[in-house]
């Protein structure tokens, strides 16, 4: 994406999330909205609790069900959202179906998607949650997706920091 068109795209964000506040319904409408632009089928938000060290979800979108009782909260350094927030950076796999690395959980199959990234959302230097989005094929996100995506995280950033809402859409 083209460095004008991408500082547009996190300004709507931004102008988006101010008329909604970090919400539930401001949250989901800013996932959605990320998720067609990225074409991406599924995603989710986490909030992060640094004293307890554990991710809360926030936002969910197209993600089982079946899957809620290991989503809901995750573990600093577990799976991708909880390395993403340990390692301080994204952490992609190309293929959750075949993934052998470890970094992605066995359940994480569960959720038919291929290609996956988690983004640990930042409000200055503090974490504040995580950001993942996934698509159904095998995808490897360039550096100019995960670019976009850090940013776009940046802009969410600045309104969780005031909200700490814990309920779940799907």
């Amino acid at each position: 994406m083209h460095p004008a068109a991408q500082d547009s795209f996190c300004k709507e964000l931004e102008a988006r999330l101010t008329e909604t506040g970090a919400t539930d319904f401001g949250l989901q409408t800013a996932l959605e909205f990320v998720l067609e632009r990225l074409a991406c089928t599924a995603g989710t938000i986490h909030s992060y609790d640094p004293d307890s060290r554990i991710l809360h979800l926030r936002i969910r979108r197209n993600i089982p069900d079946v899957l809620l009782p290991r989503i809901q909260q995750i573990p600093f350094g577990k799976g991708m959202a909880g390395l993403a927030v340990e390692r301080r950076q994204p952490v992609q796999v190309c293929n959750l179906q075949t993934d052998t690395s470890g970094v992605a959980k066995p359940g994480a199959k569960e959720t038919g998607m291929h290609g996956s990234v988690a983004l640990p959302i930042f409000v200055g230097d503090l974490v504040v949650g995580v950001l993942g989005v996934a698509k159904p094929t095998a995808y490897e996100f360039s550096e100019a997706e995960i670019a976009l995506l850090l940013d776009i995280g940046k802009v969410i950033g600045k309104f969780m920091s005031h909200s700490t809402s814990g309920t779940t859409h799907s």
